[in-house]
């Protein structure tokens, strides 16, 4: 897609630019957007693979970050996965890099935790519901699971 640059690194490969770009789009959205108050900055930001595209000023249009679930060795995690720009094809374009990278990385299955409003994107990249519907800090989710 042109002109977005699809940039995948390590936290600590990340410039401080970078950085901030990814966790101003994760504000802007996940507690502005959609009024959730809620911790971000888990923890997990530092043993993850960040992936986002960057527009040719540098601000993030699209990210997502993957990281093997500690407590499940060989299935890693997609998270944060979200857009700036709706329908244009970034948030799939986004998400299929991920998948891509568990791939590199090994991963032997992919779990992802999706807002139920979405569980339709994610059934398009090949996931399924493996739970029922629960709250995640006020909002609706289910468990997704593709195995590779």
């Amino acid at each position: 897609m042109n002109g977005y640059e699809l940039q995948i690194k390590r936290f600590s490969e990340l410039t401080a630019k970078e950085l901030y770009e990814i966790l101003r789009l994760r504000s802007a959205v996940f507690v502005v957007e959609q009024n959730c108050v809620y911790q971000d900055l888990d923890g997990l930001d530092e043993g993850a693979v960040q992936l986002f595209l960057r527009r040719a000023d540098g601000s993030c249009a699209a990210c997502a970050r993957v990281h093997e679930k500690p407590d499940e060795p060989g299935v890693f995690r997609i998270g944060r996965i979200v857009s700036a720009e709706r329908g244009r094809g970034l948030g799939m374009r986004i998400l299929l890099a991920a998948v891509e990278e568990c791939r590199r990385l090994g991963a032997r299955e992919i779990y992802i935790e999706a807002q139920e409003y979405a569980i339709g994107f994610y059934e398009k990249a090949g996931f399924a519901v493996t739970s029922g519907v629960f709250l995640e800090d006020g909002i609706p989710h289910v468990e997704m699971r593709l195995g590779l």
